[in-house]
């Protein structure tokens, strides 16, 4: 086996949510492609991001701090021009980095950004962007290009079934099949040069609109009444954040929400299949990637990791899309990662952070890890010399007005979860959501009022105390006692 610095493939999806393969027990979807990678590589069952929106996780994983530390909180914001990313690190120290898709770390809004998004200085050489699929009028939106030369546009249309679910763009048209693509022509080009490589693959896809190829979608369809319904409870949403409520009455983002109790049976399970054969090919284009590494001899030396910057609701709690609420749904994501005889192939099923990712990927390249991360390496995890069954005691996640869209007051919500239980405060409202996950796994039942859960909502409420403290800038460093 080859003693350099391993060659890196990225896989982030955009909102996809961990029951979204077969390997974490999805008995619907095809995912055959990461369902074999699974089988050789560490997959974690607790993965968690540290915000339920893109670009404030984005900014955290990408960079090993939190959204507070990054000060990128928010879509709509620039990431601040001295934030490292641990691609810029690899790049400095040899490797050739390269991105398709979503990068997502400044405003990408089309009254605003006109062109790729502004850059800090990201370490990435090849840089081929595509924000949303269907953005026109942008320069340089290299997917957009790159559609023209198959023909252009073709028109969407509503499905007959549901008018919350569109027949998207066929297979050779599709942007998940340009970035993924983009990245097989990279590995070609890298394949000979000696030097290691990054790559990032950021599909758009299963974003909403929920519009997937008529291929994808068709087999679906013809088991529909097989497709479980959403997982609500009638009522749950009455004593938690206002929030939530607003979102189940479908006023997400002023016009483009899905009204719950508006949509019948068949339209929850269309916008779910629909969700799920936008996943299927994602499964598909991958699995090209991986043939190609296997096929040039590279996929020995190169650590493969498939992960989505967080997940999607797609109706449970009554609520569809994402905002300032923390269900798992929503903040618990895959992540699977494999590199040949060096990383242990091993369910995971300890508590981890995304920020936790970065730093592994340094020390796995032999770098040091940058004294700005605050994130726990995984590296002690993935190599089998930590026990796979304890990480962390707790995982935490925040929003900090994430979004524009939920206002008087503004949303600030913060959540700690263990293995047993989760704590989310609303800090707009003074309230917030306990559950006890053992006996709630759907988290229904809000338990922040119950006089029988006082003294774990203390203990909760103290434990997210030390969350916040602990998270605290590492920068800049001391140089000196005083």
């Amino acid at each position: 086996m080859s003693t350099r610095q391993p060659n890196i493939l990225w896989v982030c999806s955009d909102q996809q949510r961990r029951d979204t393969l077969g390997c974490y027990g999805n008995e619907f979807v095809r995912s055959p492609n990461l369902d074999r990678l699974a089988d050789n590589a560490a997959v974690f069952d607790h993965a968690y991001v540290q915000s339920p929106i893109c670009t404030p996780s984005r900014a955290s994983f990408l960079t090993g701090r939190y959204p507070r530390t990054t000060r990128c909180r928010q879509n709509g914001q620039n990431i601040p021009e001295e934030e490292v990313l641990v691609t810029k690190l690899l790049a400095d120290a040899g490797y050739v980095c390269g991105i398709a898709g979503k990068l997502h770390l400044s405003p990408c809004h089309p009254d605003v950004c006109r062109g790729p998004e502004r850059r800090i200085d990201d370490g990435y050489a090849v840089f081929r962007w595509s924000q949303a699929p269907g953005h026109t009028g942008c320069k340089n939106h290299h997917y957009r290009e790159w559609l023209e030369t198959r023909g252009g546009e073709i028109k969407k249309e509503q499905h007959p079934l549901s008018k919350w679910v569109e027949v998207g763009r066929p297979v050779e048209k599709h942007q998940t099949t340009w970035c993924c693509e983009e990245a097989m022509d990279f590995i070609r080009d890298r394949n000979d040069d000696g030097k290691p490589w990054l790559f990032s693959v950021n599909m758009f896809d299963p974003h909403h609109s929920f519009n997937p190829p008529e291929e994808y979608l068709a087999r679906y369809v013809d088991m529909l009444d097989e497709i479980p319904l959403p997982d609500y409870v009638e009522g749950e949403l009455n004593n938690k954040s206002p929030y939530q409520l607003v979102d189940h009455n479908g006023a997400y983002n002023g016009v483009s929400g899905f009204p719950y109790d508006e949509m019948s049976e068949t339209d929850h399970r269309m916008v779910r299949v629909a969700y799920w054969a936008m996943c299927d090919l994602i499964d598909a284009q991958v699995g090209r990637i991986i043939d190609l590494l296997q096929e040039t001899g590279q996929l020995d030396n190169t650590i493969v990791i498939f992960t989505s910057d967080h997940g999607e609701m797609i109706g449970d709690n009554g609520i569809y899309l994402k905002g300032p609420y923390f269900y798992d749904a929503l903040v618990r994501v895959p992540l699977i990662v494999s590199w040949p005889g060096k990383i242990k192939a091993q369910r995971i099923p300890a508590l981890v952070e995304m920020v936790d990712l970065a730093p592994a990927l340094l020390e796995f390249a032999g770098l040091p890890v940058h004294p700005g991360m605050q994130g726990r390496s995984l590296h002690p995890i993935l190599t089998g010399e930590a026990d796979a069954a304890h990480h962390r005691d707790d995982v935490y996640s925040e929003y900090y007005n994430a979004m524009p869209f939920h206002r008087d007051p503004t949303a600030q919500t913060t959540m700690v979860r263990t293995e047993t239980h989760k704590l989310v405060v609303d800090h707009a409202h003074d309230t917030g959501e306990l559950y006890d996950l053992v006996a709630d796994p759907g988290e229904h039942s809000n338990l922040w009022d119950d006089p029988g859960s006082l003294e774990l909502k203390a203990d909760m409420l103290v434990r997210l105390s030390h969350c916040m403290a602990r998270i605290v800038d590492p920068l800049p460093e001391r140089i000196a006692p005083w």
